[in-house]
């Protein structure tokens, strides 16, 4: 005989939730594709390796949009039978995809800048309609990054947070091909343009650093310590002879992770020996209740121990 499994409370996201940030997701993927072309187009115009730079990390961009659109659809699903924690570490993969393509484009874009500046004559030409669409593209990246990061974060997405900074980054990088293009037109000093493309190579690898950094974190379960930090005080406001009701003896063995959004809780509660089950039972639910909401999605989970301190001071009224 084959017994049920019981599933722990993981609910699926709500819809409109998931219609957002899918939505964000499509348009991070549509705005991406543009903004590759235009600066493609700046960089057969004018030859500048910083657009060079600028316009390579978008092929990235898009990738790693197109891997958060299907992350996110992943993610949303329910818990089910070989996922009974449900999906959302796909989320930490997701980050860690991004970081390991940012990271190859560093490299590419560093080795070309270096393969022009060494061997090859540096050109570049009509900056005027460069700089214009490096500005157009700027803009607009700066925009949308913004957006998705504040939708990331009010969703609790770090996926979309994720693509949000990416976004941002490629702000930055069109920044400093504009300000070589600048210093070009200015000064005509030319080694301005495979400078700012080094520079942003280096930019760049150190946010793939980062993010690869977050994936690790995540999908071992690193634990967050400002919710550590936020555990231990509902628990410690409930703990000892002064502690507020529902009061416990002590707490121990407390360990949390989370994946994307949802977080998963437990921890060891001693309670008076003498207490009854039920009584046991409905301090460890209202504790249990108390952090999932302090927390927002939350699966938080009690085990129930017997004090065996005789001199404890808040077993005392129990006895």
């Amino acid at each position: 005989m084959t017994l049920p499994v019981t599933m722990p409370r993981v609910e699926p996201r709500a819809a409109d939730t998931s219609r957002i940030e899918i939505r964000a997701a499509v348009m991070s993927i549509a705005v991406g594709c543009g903004l590759m072309a235009i600066k493609f187009v700046a960089y057969f115009i004018t030859g500048s390796a910083a657009i060079f730079s600028d316009a390579f990390e978008s092929i990235v961009n898009v990738l790693a949009s197109g891997f958060a659109f299907y992350s996110l659809r992943l993610a949303h699903r329910p818990a089910d039978r070989e996922h009974p924690y449900g999906h959302g570490k796909i989320e930490f993969m997701s980050a860690g995809f991004e970081g390991g393509l940012i990271l190859i484009a560093a490299l590419v874009i560093a080795v070309k800048t270096l393969d022009t500046l060494l061997f090859h004559q540096i050109q570049v030409e009509d900056l005027g309609l460069g700089l214009a669409l490096v500005a157009l593209a700027m803009l607009v990246n700066g925009a949308v990054g913004l957006y998705l990061i504040g939708i990331g974060r009010k969703h609790r997405s770090m996926t979309l947070e994720a693509d949000g900074k990416h976004l941002l980054s490629d702000a930055v990088t069109s920044v400093a091909a504009l300000a070589a293009l600048l210093i070009i037109k200015l000064t005509g000093w030319i080694y301005a343009d495979p400078i700012a493309a080094l520079l942003i190579a280096v930019y760049i690898a150190s946010l793939g650093v980062g993010l690869l950094r977050r994936s690790a974190a995540g999908l071992m379960d690193e634990q967050d310590m400002d919710d550590t930090r936020l555990l231990e005080g509902i628990l410690d406001a409930h703990a000892g002879p002064s502690g507020s009701e529902p009061r416990i003896c002590s707490y121990h063995k407390l360990r949390h992770r989370h994946a994307g959004r949802y977080h998963w809780v437990d921890f060891h509660l001693v309670i008076p020996a003498e207490m009854r089950i039920e009584q046991g039972h409905d301090i460890a639910s209202r504790i249990e209740f108390e952090i999932e909401q302090s927390l927002g999605d939350a699966d938080a989970t009690a085990h129930v121990e017997p004090c065996t301190d005789t001199g404890c001071a808040a077993c005392r009224p129990a006895r």
